[in-house]
């Protein structure tokens, strides 16, 4: 297989194994989503305690509108809370509640049996490896973007 092929392969395999890892996330936990998880952990990631929900919808590569309504169910459950931001009420903000630290903490071992499976078999430089494919692949993604957006302004 060359290069080309290879890359065509990658490409379409990202599409096909995002869809087939959010069904098997959504089976690990009846309660949340894969997406859920995903708008929990960039939070509990994030340098902000309570970021803004343009920022959690900027990480994860998605519509401020969609974020909110998934906080919006999350909230719904108490695993998070909504606030208006104190100097500028048109940025909301979404703090995780302690309830939804306990919830995870208490799914921790679940959550890294899920990983150990989906890394069976890859070694250090595997695992390396891919890291760094990934994220280079994420820069790219990035400046191509930024590309866009420079672009449509001229």
């Amino acid at each position: 297989m060359d290069k080309l092929d290879k890359q065509a392969f990658i490409f379409g395999s990202i599409f096909a194994l995002a869809n087939r890892l959010q069904i098997l996330g959504d089976k690990l936990d009846e309660n949340i989503t894969t997406k859920q998880w995903l708008l929990i952990a960039v939070i509990s990631k994030s340098e902000h305690p309570s970021p803004t929900l343009s920022e959690v919808a900027k990480i994860i590569g998605s519509s401020r509108q969609n974020v909110k309504k998934m906080a919006t169910i999350l909230q719904k459950r108490g695993l998070v809370s909504l606030t208006k931001d104190p100097n500028d009420a048109r940025m909301v903000r979404i703090t995780l509640t302690s309830e939804c630290i306990t919830y995870f903490e208490d799914r921790d071992e679940q959550e890294l049996q899920f990983m150990e499976k989906l890394f069976d078999s890859f070694d250090e430089s595997l695992t390396d490896g891919l890291y760094d494919g990934v994220v280079k692949l994420a820069e790219n993604v990035v400046e191509m973007e930024r590309s866009s957006i420079e672009n449509k302004k001229e």
